[in-house]
């Protein structure tokens, strides 16, 4: 990606996207964002090698964030000032394989916590997925 577009704010067209199929299910999300993190998911984000799996923009005081290869919503989250969010994740099985709700949200406090980052980096965020991958195998 070149650089001025670090700086750019995605958007929805910017990248193959599918709406929240009609399964789903909600969730509450309680975390406090500061400015600088909100900011850094407004700029959201657009996948700049295979391995970056996310692409994420906001439209108001909602992300919506897809698998970047299928275009899938995996996760909606309607911010709110109380930190008391409302999260709508997808349950079509042939598009996310969750675990429940709790695997959900602490997979997207996780993703959170990297996107917020002051530069995002879709390698480590890679290499965290395919290591809770595994350990979710080897629980099985």
């Amino acid at each position: 990606m070149e650089e001025n577009n670090k700086t750019r704010i995605a958007r929805r067209g910017d990248w193959k996207t599918e709406p929240m199929p009609e399964r789903h299910d909600t969730f509450v999300l309680t975390r406090s964002l500061s400015s600088e993190e909100m900011a850094a998911l407004r700029r959201g984000h657009v996948p700049e090698a295979m391995e970056d799996k996310w692409f994420w923009y906001m439209e108001g005081q909602t992300l919506f964030a897809h698998r970047s290869w299928t275009g899938y919503c995996i996760f909606r989250i309607d911010f709110k000032e109380d930190n008391v969010h409302v999260v709508t994740v997808n349950r079509d099985p042939e598009q996310y394989e969750s675990r429940g709700i709790e695997a959900d949200a602490a997979s997207l406090n996780r993703l959170l916590d990297g996107w917020t980052e002051t530069t995002y980096d879709h390698y480590s965020a890679w290499l965290s997925e395919i290591a809770e991958t595994l350990k979710k195998t080897d629980e099985e």
